[in-house]
């Protein structure tokens, strides 16, 4: 004889472990959980898919195009491995085009920097008309390409240039800015600065009104110099926001395109950078060996060189900075 046991009717169920979700929404719960893991993925996941669309497939196409012998009016597609590279070794035309990108690379950044620190720190007092400067300093950037080639283009002229004509009111003779490698270099050292050194300007003014106003009242207390509490307070405490403009503009500098080609005659048939292509850059030499001589799988290797050198040239300069800075 089995004796059948029951739960009395007004018993109460016992109450739910802390780990699990309350009876009759756990549903909701699971559904809270989900959107608590997976918004942050779901609000980044736009960078990603344009990343991925319009930066790492043209990244792996472009190598993909490099192990080959391809022409675009042609229409040769022959697989030929790592032939391209070997020659891009040898290339003496290549080598001497990055000779071209790191000269004017270092002309132009380094007194860009230190021109736009200078310029950030001056607009950080309080001045007269400083929103003026200030909105002054996006200028060159919203300035029209065309625009800009007319100006540099009179202003670089060998014969009629505004730049010779004061030099020779000084007695000094007018130089011919296009024939002579170092000078080519600096004009377009000018036109780089001229475009970007408000751009990093206003970068640093921003990280500099960032910085604690109680710094300098301690160090005006201790007698310490204007100039002192900029290299001993703003510099050192604008370490990041340096680093991030090196890093920046060691990108743009290595890239450099537009300048060089407007200060040739700006037309996309004039990639030589002079007659003895004395300021052709490596992408005017890539576009030059893709587009105009339709050797598409070389141009695509030289753009494989310039980003492992863009890597590099990056974090030689980030390490750079942060020991300059005194830190590891």
């Amino acid at each position: 004889m089995t004796i059948e046991t029951r739960p009395a009717t007004g018993a109460r169920k016992a109450p739910p472990a802390p780990g699990d979700p309350p009876r009759g929404r756990s549903w909701r719960s699971r559904l809270a959980r989900l959107d608590l893991k997976a918004s942050p993925y779901l609000f980044i996941s736009p960078f990603y898919l344009v990343f991925l669309v319009f930066g790492l497939f043209p990244l792996l196409y472009t190598l993909w195009v490099s192990l080959h012998d391809w022409g675009l009016a042609s229409g040769t597609r022959e697989w030929i491995g790592l032939e391209n590279y070997d020659y891009l070794l040898t290339d003496g035309d290549f080598w001497h085009a990055l000779v071209n990108t790191v000269g004017i690379f270092f002309i132009s950044t380094v007194p860009q920097l230190l021109l736009a620190l200078f310029i950030a720190s001056a607009l950080a007092r309080r001045i007269r008309a400083g929103t003026l400067f200030r909105i002054g300093m996006v200028a060159p950037l919203v300035t029209s390409t065309a625009a800009v080639a007319i100006v540099f283009s009179q202003m670089f002229d060998t014969n009629f240039g505004f730049i010779n004509w004061a030099l020779g009111l000084v007695g000094v003779d007018g130089i011919d800015w296009h024939a002579s490698r170092g000078w080519s270099w600096l004009a377009i050292s000018v036109m780089v600065d001229w475009r970007w050194t408000g751009y990093n300007a206003l970068i640093y003014l921003a990280a500099m009104q960032a910085i604690p106003r109680d710094l300098y009242e301690a160090a005006a207390i201790d007698g310490a110099s204007r100039l002192r509490q900029f290299w001993q307070i703003t510099v050192p405490m604008l370490q990041p926001t340096i680093i991030f403009t090196v890093i920046i503009s060691t990108i743009g500098g290595l890239q450099l395109f537009t300048e060089p080609v407007l200060f040739g005659g700006g037309t996309a048939n004039k990639m030589d950078g002079g007659s003895l292509h004395q300021f052709q850059t490596i992408t005017m030499y890539m576009y030059d060996n893709a587009f105009n001589d339709d050797r598409y799988g070389y141009g695509a290797t030289v753009a494989w060189a310039l980003f492992v050198l863009i890597i590099l040239f990056s974090l030689l300069n980030f390490m750079f900075v942060r020991r300059a800075g005194g830190t590891r």
